[in-house]
């Protein structure tokens, strides 16, 4: 689970909260530690929160999707747009979200 170390998130922050074994899991509860939680993400890999992406300059838990913006190494070259429209790069490549 080096993605999760390198993140700098914790295993309970990368977790999926809406898939049928964290509720069945109780895995909200507070008493579970992280090695268990890296346990339960290995038998259930539902439970991982993705993508993550890697690059030199970082690795994050690209949720939303804009976020892999903040770690690829060359700049946006034109306007983004995310797949439902939304604007996050203007035509003066600002980023507006």
């Amino acid at each position: 689970m080096d993605l999760i170390k390198n993140s700098g998130l914790s295993p309970r922050e990368v977790l999926r909260k809406n898939v049928a074994p964290y509720i069945e899991l109780k895995l909200d509860e507070p008493h579970w530690v992280n090695e268990e939680l890296i346990d339960f993400m290995l038998e259930y890999p539902i439970l991982i929160n993705r993508p993550f992406v890697v690059t030199e300059l970082g690795t994050k838990l690209c949720r939303p999707s804009e976020i892999v913006l903040d770690i690829l190494p060359d700049p946006q070259l034109k306007p983004f747009a995310k797949e439902d429209g939304e604007l996050i790069i203007d035509k003066n490549l600002k980023r507006v979200k």
